[in-house]
């Protein structure tokens, strides 16, 4: 080719920051338009009075391949969640933990009235099992949901109701457990096999870092720039009406932004919500869960989970006050000082040795579009890279499955699509 080839990524969150890196180490002319004054789509962190609040109940699991492959893990300052949860009910907590991890917790895990020793030996079996795995693989084949594929295993109606269904509640926004088994599958396998944390800076440290990849890859990111339409014939970009010629576009908005700009209609447009919560106490108001979950075991008007921000990640929090969190699953009419009142006496409800009366709800997000419903054999109709006509193509994780590591995978197989073709 005469000149180097141009190509125009829309959308910053991970997927398209990681398609703009690789496209520039790729030796094309890479430029990532934002419509926002800064990247990150879905994950984000905003710093206010010496706070930190990620955008809903967000987490990094390090095994992830992608998260391996695109990020420097040691630069991010990660803070761990301890493995395992405490699971809580009227009047009790019982504490579930990884005995390969952490010996010590193996008496308080065996003695939990929601974990038999069956349902503990089958988790081992199937941990084995997985471990021997590509987890590639996990995406093809029969398909059904969380909750028919563990009852069918022998796993017990107490275990998937009060430990798996808010645990996965947390991941697929789906207590009812009606998710695809493959995101069960997947998500295990990669819990067992490395940790869970966020950056000390927030999640929003994650887009910032490759943000700064791409920038030192050669790729060009601007921000404020509101692209409108996505043109094959061309391909042409409108972007605050202004045309912009390309080789090609890689269209890496959410869902419903990306099947408008490019009408292709196996893009999921069917949404998870949910409501988190950021709270305050002072600093000796601590849960007593340590770097764990708080899991509610019961499926009732409170939260799903409640989350111990500064007991991980100091850095979330002033000092002299401790910050929690607590997430609803679903697009609640609730108000905010409603959904406080609630976590009160949730929270009250577990420990009924204690008041709640200092707690103080410091901000709250609403989001009703968080991440894609994957019921049983949605990944089958999900968009290829190259689904839409002419040199336009898709990057986000709605082309794998709803998590980091397809978001970040899929920006990667973009790039590759992307170069491929131009060089052929």
């Amino acid at each position: 080719m005469s000149s180097t080839p141009r190509v125009i990524v829309v959308g910053g969150g991970l997927a398209g920051l990681v398609a703009t890196r690789h496209l520039a180490v790729g030796g094309v002319d890479a430029t990532l338009l934002e419509r926002r004054d800064t990247v990150g789509g879905r994950v984000r962190t905003e710093e206010r009075d010496g706070y930190r609040f990620d955008r809903g109940f967000q987490v990094l699991f390090t095994a992830y391949p992608a998260v391996r492959r695109e990020l420097d893990l040691e630069s991010l300052e990660l803070r761990r969640f301890a493995p395992g949860a405490v699971v809580a009910r009227e009047g009790r907590r019982s504490v579930l933990a990884d005995p390969r991890r952490n010996p010590r917790a193996l008496p308080a895990t065996l003695s939990s009235p929601d974990v038999s020793i069956g349902d503990a030996v089958r988790l081992g079996r199937r941990w084995l099992a997985l471990r021997r795995t590509d987890p590639e693989t996990l995406f093809s084949g029969p398909d059904e949901s969380i909750e028919r594929f563990l009852l069918d295993r022998g796993f017990s109606e107490t275990f998937v109701e009060t430990v798996v269904a808010p645990f996965y509640g947390g991941i697929t926004l789906d207590r009812s457990l009606s998710t695809s088994k493959r995101i069960f599958e997947y998500t295990f396998r990669t819990l067992a096999a490395g940790e869970t944390a966020v950056p000390a800076a927030g999640m929003g440290a994650i887009p910032a870092h490759l943000e700064t990849r791409a920038r030192e890859a050669g790729g060009t990111i601007e921000t404020g720039v509101d692209v409108t339409a996505v043109s094959s014939d061309g391909p042409v970009v409108t972007a605050d009406d202004e045309a912009i010629e390309a080789d090609a576009v890689v269209v890496a908005t959410d869902p419903p932004a990306a099947r408008e700009l490019t009408a292709v209609e196996s893009i999921p447009t069917d949404g998870r919500a949910c409501v988190t919560q950021y709270y305050e106490l002072p600093a000796r108001a601590s849960l007593g869960t340590g770097r764990r979950l708080l899991l509610n075991a019961v499926d009732d008007a409170g939260p799903n989970h409640v989350v111990p921000h500064s007991a991980v990640a100091p850095e979330y929090a002033p000092d002299g006050t401790t910050l929690l969190s607590a997430t609803y699953l679903g697009d609640l009419d609730a108000s905010d000082a409603e959904l406080a009142a609630r976590t009160r006496r949730s929270l009250e409800s577990w420990y009924p040795e204690r008041r709640f009366d200092a707690l103080e709800a410091v901000h709250t997000d609403r989001i009703p579009f968080a991440q894609f419903d994957q019921p049983p054999g949605i990944h089958e109709r999900l968009p290829d890279t190259r689904e839409p006509s002419g040199a336009v193509y898709l990057a986000g994780d709605y082309t794998r499955w709803s998590s980091i590591q397809g978001a970040m995978a899929s920006g990667r197989d973009a790039a590759k699509a992307v170069l491929e073709d131009l060089s052929g």
